[in-house]
């Protein structure tokens, strides 16, 4: 069920140009506002290709200059939201995803329930294998809620109001924990009472419509990702398995790109139940942030799970690094567990953990040096250019040039990084387009990769691409590429694609 979210894009034109092949003259004899030239991005005493006088056709604004309002929103409607499959492991090689505690810890807690007086009943919880097609239960128990299309406008006001970290349900000081901080003993009859004002926030449409695939699915500013699992009540007497809970897990996340909090919620949706010993039954939870990050909000009281009732809990994490100094980067990991209980057992549940994909937080955006923002890492950013949009020449351009094989075109993994010294894009830029390259009235020089990027044509060591466009759409499409660069946050060496639709 892999769905391509459409993207609400003034599709873009970008940066273009001639294409080079490693050995190839310059012809500066073709028809400058057509032809794809040749030329090589090496080092050369050349005075035509090293020209050291300013191009007159800059693009690309100084990255130290922080983009108008107006540049942000052109990169905003440009950027693709296309949900992908994240990394089984986070950068550090540690598993992501749902897991619960060994079976070895079940059996210890069974047998210290034998040796409790009258004790009957002791539970535990487990993942449940992924499976081909979502059964007709799964798909009741998703089709009970609703998601809507698009929830950046919640998102952002759920971030606005972050909670005062000192209120409220905060039973620990703040922290960067990296063990369950699940309490092993369930919290009191009064936490119904807590959970009655809350509401949980709606997932993206396209987390349902990814389907049951135990994964989570990112994009650059939120995840999502749906997993099965069971908690089982166990005859402490005979160790058998005499009642069972099936349930969903939906987690979610978002963050900003101009907040140093991100947001994390995991939601439960029974699916079926069957035996004994399991009426009654409620889930609490908790959250620990493992890496350059705290839990500063942690709000998951006890709650029923059933048909009409979906427990959920709700965390804010925020980073650690030194916001104080320049140029910080700093990655977490945020880590849900949750617990179950019931009268008839003698002591809640092990230990389920959810965590999420790495985020990072930085202070290091050209152009917006205190701002500190949070992105999913591992989610590649992708912007749009459109052949039928308003910068259609530049548009044809990208495209032809990755048709040789340049690097950034969408569905690959042969990316562009960007390059945010701006004496380097001024080099890759010269080499490219050098001032003595007449430009036809109206028309300036386009690259293509984007001097912005270490695969320009000074810094990539090989073949790069120009071509004279429209000046008008040149000029934009550089506005609308620094608007993209600043939405998503991408920092220095940060990869990222370019699909021409």
């Amino acid at each position: 069920m892999k769905r391509l979210l459409a993207t609400a894009a003034v599709t873009l034109g970008l940066l273009g140009s001639c294409l080079s092949s490693a050995q190839a003259e310059d012809d500066f004899g073709a028809t400058p506002d057509t032809s794809l030239t040749t030329g090589v991005g090496v080092a050369s005493t050349d005075p035509v290709t090293d020209d050291p006088s300013p191009a007159p056709d800059d693009t690309d604004s100084d990255p130290e200059t922080a983009p108008s309002a107006e540049d942000i929103a052109l990169g905003i409607e440009g950027t693709v939201h296309n949900p992908a499959a994240a990394p089984a492991t986070s950068e550090d090689g540690q598993s992501i995803g749902l897991e619960t505690d060994p079976q070895a810890a079940c059996d210890d807690q069974v047998k210290s329930a034998v040796q409790t007086p009258d004790a009957q009943y002791a539970a535990c919880a487990s993942p449940l294998e992924p499976a081909g097609e979502i059964s007709s239960e799964e798909r009741a128990a998703l089709s009970r809620g609703d998601a809507p299309a698009d929830t950046s406008a919640t998102e952002s006001a759920v971030l606005a109001a972050v909670p005062d970290a000192g209120q409220a349900d905060q039973a620990a000081s703040l922290q960067e924990a990296t063990d369950d901080s699940t309490p092993t003993s369930a919290p009191g009859d009064g936490s119904d009472a807590s959970a009655a004002a809350r509401s949980p926030w709606k997932e993206p449409k396209w987390c349902r419509d990814e389907g049951v695939d135990m994964t989570w699915y990112i994009e650059r500013l939120r995840g999502c990702g749906i997993w099965r699992a069971e908690v089982s009540a166990i005859d402490v007497r005979t160790g058998s398995r005499i009642g069972g809970i099936r349930y969903l897990v939906i987690g979610y996340s978002f963050s900003a790109r101009d907040s140093k909090t991100w947001a994390y919620q995991t939601q439960m949706l029974e699916v079926s139940r069957w035996g004994r010993a399991v009426t009654g039954t409620k889930v609490y939870g908790s959250a620990s942030c493992t890496g350059k990050c705290k839990v500063t909000h942690k709000d998951f009281p006890a709650q029923a799970i059933n048909s009409r009732a979906e427990p959920y809990g709700q965390f804010f994490m925020s980073t650690t690094i030194n916001t104080a100094a320049a140029k910080q980067r700093g990655t977490g990991r945020s880590i849900a567990s949750w617990r179950f209980s019931n009268p008839e057992w003698v002591a809640p549940s092990d230990a389920t953990k959810l965590s999420t994909v790495d985020v990072r937080c930085d202070n290091d955006m050209p152009g917006a040096p205190r701002q500190v923002g949070c992105v999913n890492t591992q989610a590649v950013p992708v912007i749009s250019y459109s052949l039928t949009g308003p910068w259609p020449e530049l548009a044809k351009h990208i495209k032809d040039a990755q048709a040789t094989g340049l690097p950034g075109k969408y569905g690959t993994t042969n990316y562009l990084t960007r390059l945010t010294n701006g004496s380097k894009i001024t080099e890759n830029r010269r080499k490219a387009c050098p001032s003595s390259l007449p430009r036809p009235s109206g028309k300036s020089c386009d690259e293509y990769p984007f001097a912005s990027t270490w695969q320009g044509a000074r810094y990539s060591g090989g073949p790069f691409s120009r071509r004279m466009i429209n000046a008008t759409q040149n000029t934009d499409a550089g506005r609308a590429l620094n608007g993209f660069y600043t939405y998503s946050r991408v920092l220095d060496g940060d990869r990222f694609l370019v699909w021409i639709r």
